[in-house]
């Protein structure tokens, strides 16, 4: 069954903590962009849990459509055939990356896949749900021409030149339009590891142009990597099992559901604390559920539920 993609679908499914100390690593080469014929191809071509760090690089420029199957369903070569086919039609503007699941534990935790095949979608780094199981063209179609549109409103909308002979192993350079200068300071910062740069860039950003949504989001995401940096899973979860009304282990806690794709369960535990806190604690839950928002996405259904939760909660 497929997935609508929401207006501004954008984040909430992958730990992004895991995957910015994964990028931290050294990385080994791909095993080789291939197609299903076999050739070196920029456009289809293999990943695995090493390698997809320059995955999600490429998905700041397209939209990345990543496959999960495995060579025991029938139903993953099947569809693997039709993605092929269908993201080829669109000369570049999608790349399809196939994972073999039985190497690739690590993503398909990650994307919390429950079935074999699953597609879903990266598109700037972050996480688009798709679809599980084989699906007709003409279902697959209408999904490739959502992601290009979600992928034009968050500025991904570049182009991947195929290789003109089919033995040919050099892929093309895709094409890339140059991020505003503030916003590729942030993401340069954000590379590196120094969080509070981004924010500090983002906050340049905002304040020259206030409507820079791009800009909101980044800096929500760049205080919530911030926070993360430095702690591990078991510390914070230790944290706050330990002290159940400690606010600041609840924010650590909430922070890091949210960063793994827990998102109801992040948003839940902040509004239920809430009526407990005096008003300096509820100031800072709802300061932190803004934020949390921005990263989420505000059209987003569970931003909207929480939202409405939240408003109740204050009148």
């Amino acid at each position: 069954m497929t997935n609508p993609i929401p207006p501004d679908g954008l984040r909430g499914a992958i730990d992004l903590s895991a995957l910015v100390q994964r990028s931290q690593q050294p990385e080994r080469a791909a095993s080789g962009a291939h197609s299903a014929s076999g050739a070196s191809d920029p456009i289809i071509f293999e990943t695995d849990d090493a390698a997809f760090g320059s995955t999600l690089e490429l998905s700041r420029t397209v939209p990345v459509v990543v496959a999960l199957w495995a060579s025991w369903s029938e139903q993953s070569t099947t569809l693997l055939a039709s993605l092929e086919r269908l993201i080829r039609a669109r000369d570049g503007r999608l790349v399809l990356a196939a994972a073999d699941a039985d190497r690739s534990p690590q993503l398909v935790q990650a994307f919390q896949a429950q079935a074999i095949p699953t597609v879903v979608a990266v598109v700037a780094g972050q996480p688009v749900p798709l679809f599980a199981g084989a699906q007709p063209d003409d279902v697959i179609d209408q999904v490739l021409d959502q992601l290009l549109e979600l992928g034009a409103q968050h500025g991904v909308a570049g182009r991947v030149e195929s290789s003109t002979a089919a033995e040919s192993t050099e892929a093309a350079e895709p094409v890339e339009e140059p991020l505003p200068p503030l916003h590729q300071e942030a993401y340069d910062a954000i590379e590196r590891g120094d969080f509070a740069a981004a924010a500090t860039a983002y906050r340049t950003a905002i304040a020259q142009d206030p409507r820079d949504a791009l800009a909101v989001a980044g800096l929500a995401q760049a205080n919530l990597l911030g926070r993360l940096d430095g702690k591990t899973l078991d510390t914070i979860r230790n944290a706050a099992a330990a002290a159940p009304r400690d606010l600041d282990a609840q924010l650590d806690v909430a922070d890091l559901d949210l960063s793994g794709g827990h998102v109801d369960d992040a948003f839940d535990r902040l509004l239920t604390l809430f009526p407990t806190l005096d008003a300096e604690g509820k100031r800072r839950v709802r300061e932190r559920l803004v934020e949390l928002f921005e990263v989420v996405g505000t059209d987003e259904p569970r931003v909207v539920a929480a939202r409405r939760r939240l408003t109740n909660l204050l009148y």
